[in-house]
């Protein structure tokens, strides 16, 4: 983000998820007012990993120390992928223990560097869809799948978990983040592109990214009042049918407003308007 800051001379940068350092891909940017829309971006999100089995390390890929290593020449493909199913839907999983996730107010990697032994907590997170795209047979053979999941999970553990339930061991080889926030890897910038050519770049309107909201569009005066932060009472008959807060709200001229929810009301059939964030400025 410094870097991004720099080239584009904004103080205002903040971006969708981090990467781990073997990983590469999509990673949503947000620039100025842009950065108070990413906790309503899509959560899901889309890997394609590369799972090396006979090999175990510190770190649950190729970044830490190896811990296990044991070739395994006779590992073939549908045996392989025989646990794919126990990795679908919500399971619970354990992080790795180099990951940034805090427990007793420290981060876990700085608890690993230390050698600290520490009992990581597990958590849970939904795997939508998991399927196999090739094999790549050898001593350490290589699983290549795309996974869509829920936020928060980790592909490592995945990966580590894989190779344990084959019983020889298994680490990420490699991860590439093909869809993050909405946004897809084939309409993504690469960095140096930016860093190279700042002067190019062309940034996304706002509400390019928020299309799988619901629109709500707000009359005169009740746009203007809604921006104002007013109580606002509507009916639920001027709700768009079929759909559930929060809601993207524009007013009659077509100019995004910014995004509500909805309460219950005092008032029988309606309900009250909140505003989560208000993005189009008075004046």
């Amino acid at each position: 983000m410094a870097k991004i800051r720099g080239v584009l001379k904004l103080k205002k940068v903040g971006h969708g998820g981090t990467l781990d350092p073997l990983a590469s891909g999509v990673l949503p940017v947000a620039l100025g007012r842009a950065t108070r829309l990413l906790p309503f971006l899509p959560e899901d999100k889309t890997y394609r990993a590369v799972i090396r089995f006979g090999l175990t390390t510190t770190s649950d890929d190729l970044e830490g120390d190896v811990v296990t290593r044991q070739p395994v020449p006779h590992l073939q493909e549908a045996e392989a992928i025989a646990p794919l199913s126990q990795f679908l839907g919500t399971i619970a999983q354990i992080p790795p223990r180099y990951s940034a996730i805090q427990v007793n107010g420290k981060r876990l990697y700085q608890l690993a560097r230390k050698g600290a032994a520490v009992e990581v907590p597990a958590r849970t997170v939904t795997i939508h869809q998991l399927t196999v795209e090739s094999w790549q047979g050898g001593d350490f053979p290589e699983l290549t799948v795309t996974i869509r999941c829920s936020a928060g999970t980790y592909i490592r553990s995945i990966a580590r978990d894989w190779g344990e339930q084959l019983g020889i061991g298994g680490t990420l080889a490699g991860l590439v983040r093909t869809v993050s926030g909405g946004f897809q890897l084939a309409d993504s910038l690469p960095l140096e592109a930016l860093i190279s050519q700042p002067e190019s770049v062309q940034a996304i309107a706002p509400t390019a990214a928020l299309t799988h909201l619901p629109r709500l569009t707000l009359p005169e005066p009740t746009a203007t009042r809604w921006r104002q932060g007013q109580k606002l009472m509507l009916p639920l008959t001027d709700l768009p049918p079929d759909t559930v807060a929060p809601y993207t709200v524009f007013d009659p001229s077509d100019q995004f407003l910014g995004i509500t929810e909805t309460a219950p009301a005092e008032i029988v059939d309606h309900c009250r308007l909140v505003a989560k964030m208000v993005y189009a400025p008075m004046g």
